[in-house]
């Protein structure tokens, strides 16, 4: 990303222009029990990158969805290129050139790539919908962004790397004049990431206000001409980014010095506790096999489309398996579906946690309680209310959920928060091994290190722990052990204090065949 980096160092030499396109005073919003912004004030500069940062929970997408009309203000003034905002609604803010990306992907998933680019705005001719010329604009929109996608694939077909890349298509398609990308980049690969801050730039370059929420720190130096950061609903400071430090917006974000960003724990390794032998499920898993044991967290690495949640998938029960055996405390399990995982000890906090961790519409109590009813209802099959709200109060504690109460619908939560909930119900079961896959993306800084701290306790207690984990860093961190994957194989296995980024990568790039780290050497 040098050339990126370069580029934006010029951007930053260039922009004299301090004119506000946005400027918001005193902005408060409140939901039953939450106050979730309190006399905010925010402005944007024309032809600027903003990074906006805090803490899940502090604030930023509330703000946003308040700017964008998706949320009323309670109090508090909106300007608009200088002219005051009334009555601000979402087809107002359109007018204005304001669009959104959520950090939920919010699309039809039956309909084509090109159909969500343009939904609500379709191409008309002679009163029938112009199939052909969206499918033509739609190609030049995702040829800008360098991304291979047929624009009549249907979305629901396309990975979640994919479907974020549409997204980002239909907010260009929009000609806006002020973007804003909530975690843009938490699905996807550092190839569609470069892409993406290229158009960030040429966005800029030609006055477009951007707002970018991120919890990955080390993307805002690439881009961001300045940052505000919120905490607990409120307005902390901003500040020109060249005059602040990484560490310095963190301790403003959580409000404290977090001293260790990958906090780790020595445990004795001790009997072996899970294995998977020559497992086969589909193209993208062929022939994996790899143990786990008391004591280590077992990392899995590899580049987009390796085959990593695949292979978590067929674990699970999620996908059907063609071959291979699962060995769990030394005895085989025959795990056919989600259920025989689950009643063996072996569960799964899946990547989308809002499509397949969540019944968003549910409470987090009903959330929490969910997976464990077998063990909290008797013979009948009704629930034990006392033995139902231990296991929810220990859980939302044990996890430091922050929420008014457990009544609370889970979609109404921030997405670190979700987060731990999808972990804590699983918890509650006592499960004897945890697959996580992708547990920390799209939440903050704190809250990763709390899901840290979480799976050292799992680790210290005995509990097996595989983690699944796009971010190099993360992995070298956290991990005792990691096994590389590459094109449906594992390609290289190694011990976190020999690995290094380089020769992860290495192994992360043997696409010809399944090596032995004998071979390698």
């Amino acid at each position: 990303m040098d050339i990126i980096q370069k580029d934006s160092e010029i951007l930053r030499l260039h922009d004299e222009t301090h004119e506000d396109i946005v400027k918001m005073t005193g902005i408060s919003k409140s939901f039953p029990g939450v106050l979730a912004l309190d006399n905010v004030s925010f402005n944007l500069r024309k032809g600027e990158v903003l990074a906006l940062l805090g803490e899940n929970g502090a604030g930023k997408s509330t703000l946003m969805k308040v700017l964008s009309g998706i949320y009323p203000r309670d109090s508090g003034d909106i300007e608009i290129s200088g002219l005051k905002q009334e009555d601000f609604t979402t087809g107002k803010a359109k007018e204005l050139g304001i669009v959104i990306i959520h950090q939920e992907l919010n699309m039809c998933s039956h309909l084509s790539a090109a159909e969500n680019i343009f939904l609500g705005r379709e191409i008309i001719k002679r009163g029938v919908v112009s199939q052909d010329e969206m499918n033509q604009k739609a190609f030049e929109i995702l040829s800008m962004l360098n991304i291979d996608i047929d624009p009549e694939t249907i979305v629901g077909d396309l990975a979640v790397s994919k479907q974020q890349m549409v997204e980002i298509a239909k907010a260009l398609s929009a000609n806006a004049k002020i973007l804003i990308m909530d975690e843009p980049t938490s699905a996807l690969t550092s190839k569609e990431i470069e892409d993406l801050f290229r158009i960030i730039i040429d966005l800029k370059s030609r006055g477009c206000g951007i707002v970018y929420i991120s919890h990955r720190l080390e993307e805002i130096s690439l881009i961001a001409d300045r940052v505000t950061i919120m905490r607990d609903g409120k307005y902390i400071a901003t500040m020109n980014y060249a005059d602040t430090s990484l560490q310095e917006i963190i301790s403003l974000m959580v409000g404290r010095e977090i001293t260790e960003k990958f906090p780790k724990i020595s445990c004795p390794k001790g009997e072996k506790i899970f294995e998977v032998k020559h497992l086969n499920a589909g193209r993208m898993v062929r022939d994996v096999s790899f143990e786990l044991y008391k004591g280590q967290i077992l990392g899995i690495a590899g580049l987009m489309g390796a085959g990593r949640t695949e292979t978590t998938r067929a674990v699970f029960g999620v996908d059907p398996k063609e071959s291979g055996e699962i060995i769990l405390e030394g005895k085989p399990v025959t795990i056919r579906k989600p259920y025989d995982a689950i009643r063996n000890g072996l569960v799964l906090v899946p990547e989308d946690r809002k499509k397949d961790g969540l019944c968003t519409k549910l409470t987090v109590r009903e959330n929490i309680a969910m997976p464990s009813l077998d063990v909290i209802s008797n013979f009948f099959g009704v629930v034990n209310r006392q033995k139902e709200k231990m296991i929810v109060e220990k859980s939302i504690k044990d996890l430091s959920i922050r929420l008014p109460h457990s009544e609370v619908e889970a979609m109404s939560l921030s997405g670190g928060n979700q987060q731990k909930v999808v972990v804590s119900k699983w918890l509650a079961r006592n499960s004897r091994v945890v697959i996580f896959d992708e547990p920390t993306r799209g939440i903050d800084v704190a809250a990763k290190v709390e899901i840290y701290h979480l799976m050292n306790d799992l680790k210290r207690r005995g509990i097996g722990v595989v983690f699944v984990s796009s971010e190099m860093p993360e992995i070298l961190g956290v991990s005792d052990r990691i096994i590389i994957m590459c094109d449906g194989r594992i390609t290289g296995e190694l011990m976190a204090f020999e690995a290094t980024q380089s020769l992860i990568l290495t192994y992360a790039t043997m696409f010809e065949s399944k090596l032995s780290r004998s071979d390698a050497s």
